[in-house]
């Protein structure tokens, strides 16, 4: 087409043999400019990036002497983690060429790469401040695990070494540990949505006390299904205790920030989540002497504390005992001082008839009777010669 275009080309105040339309050059253009030039790689910051509700993202490339105009269709765009911020230096791989309808000449975007700072710490970051502003970082809300689970939730590949890992460590540790596993992807396309779903069929189900979720290791591009926002938030709406157990040590991600406990790879959650039985051996072995001992130290205390109210009740005896005795002591001393021998010993003496019969007054004696005088320190026998009565 070129050369027949370049054979009828007009001449200089001539009319052309052939008379081209504005879509007949555009479309040529556009044949010429995709043939001229490979896919190649383009460098450049970003300017004007715009997401269209059709997927389709546009912005320009610039350097410090020109630009050039970007399209980034859907398919291409979907695999973005993050849309990338104004004035971030970029390496784009694509294709040159003339958008026909509006004689445009653009650059069709099929991978853009971050240079730096790459666009996944980029969403991680805008994600994991969403989340901090939700409240679902906070380590208040963090759940202690179950000391002893009876059934343990995994959430993982079932085709896997991780899935296999947790499951021969559960049952070396705590063989009457039931284990359920909920199966799901781990990386590439719909992984994100499958652990959502996975982990929405445990929290129905209830039947775990813990819950496990997580992959073996892999590259940080294996790991993003576990920094993905709707994950993060569906481990933290878990109604079970989490543990991430996203196998690589040095990154963390969000599903680690939000679960209930993060343990380093799927092994170390397997140990945190179930009890060494010969740990559990030691400790029962352990309750049960201090269980003795306390029964014994109980036994103990109660013996002398029996002896100690024994003593005190023997005290309060003699106490009561004595102030008692003293009471009668008093009692007696009163008694004694008002009794007729005190009377007596005052100078005063007692008539004592027959028997020893008191001889209160006149109307007891009769004359010549014998009656005895009952004094301080002895007995006068005495009669009566004359008996009167006084008025």
């Amino acid at each position: 087409m070129f050369h027949q275009v370049a054979n009828t080309r007009a001449r200089t105040g001539e009319p052309a043999s052939q008379v081209w339309s504005v879509s007949q050059v555009n479309a040529l253009a556009r044949e010429l400019l995709e043939g001229a030039f490979p896919p190649l790689w383009v460098a450049g910051e970003v300017s004007g990036f715009k997401r269209y509700p059709s997927g389709h993202c546009y912005f320009t490339l610039k350097d410090e002497t020109g630009q050039l105009s970007c399209v980034m269709w859907r398919d291409a765009a979907r695999a973005l983690p993050a849309e990338p911020p104004e004035g971030m230096a970029v390496h784009v791989f694509g294709y040159l060429t003339l958008y026909e309808r509006a004689g445009r000449f653009q650059f069709v975007v099929r991978e853009l790469t971050a240079r730096g700072e790459g666009l996944w710490r980029i969403a991680f970051e805008r994600a994991r401040q969403r989340l901090e502003a939700d409240g679902l970082l906070d380590a208040a809300r963090k759940r202690p695990l179950p000391a002893y689970p009876s059934c343990v939730g995994v959430v993982t590949s079932i085709e896997g070494a991780a899935v296999r890992d947790i499951v021969s460590i559960i049952r070396r540790r705590a063989p009457w540990t039931h284990i359920l596993i909920y199966p799901t992807r781990v990386q590439g396309e719909g992984a994100a949505e499958s652990i959502v779903v996975a982990l929405s069929q445990a929290g129905r189900a209830a039947r775990a006390d813990v819950l496990i979720v997580g992959r073996g290791g892999g590259s940080a591009e294996d790991l993003q299904a576990f920094n993905d926002e709707v994950v993060a938030r569906a481990i933290a709406c878990s109604p079970l205790p989490v543990i991430s157990a996203v196998g690589h040590e040095t990154d963390v991600t969000l599903a680690d920030l939000v679960a209930d406990y993060r343990a380093p790879t799927p092994s170390a959650a397997a140990e945190i989540a179930v009890p060494d039985r010969e740990r559990l051996s030691t400790e029962l072995a352990n309750a049960e002497e201090r269980l003795a001992t306390a029964l014994l130290n109980g036994v103990t205390r109660g013996g002398q504390r029996i002896e100690r109210l024994e003593q005190q009740l023997v005290r309060a005896m003699g106490d009561a005992l004595q102030r008692q005795r003293l009471v009668i002591d008093g009692l007696r001393h009163r008694l004694q001082a008002l009794g007729p021998m005190e009377v007596l010993k005052r100078g005063y003496a007692l008539a004592l008839g027959d028997a020893g019969r008191v001889l209160r007054g006149v109307a007891d004696f009769t004359q010549g009777s014998p009656f005895t005088l009952r004094l301080r320190d002895g007995r006068v026998e005495a009669r009566a010669e004359s008996v009167s009565e006084e008025v």
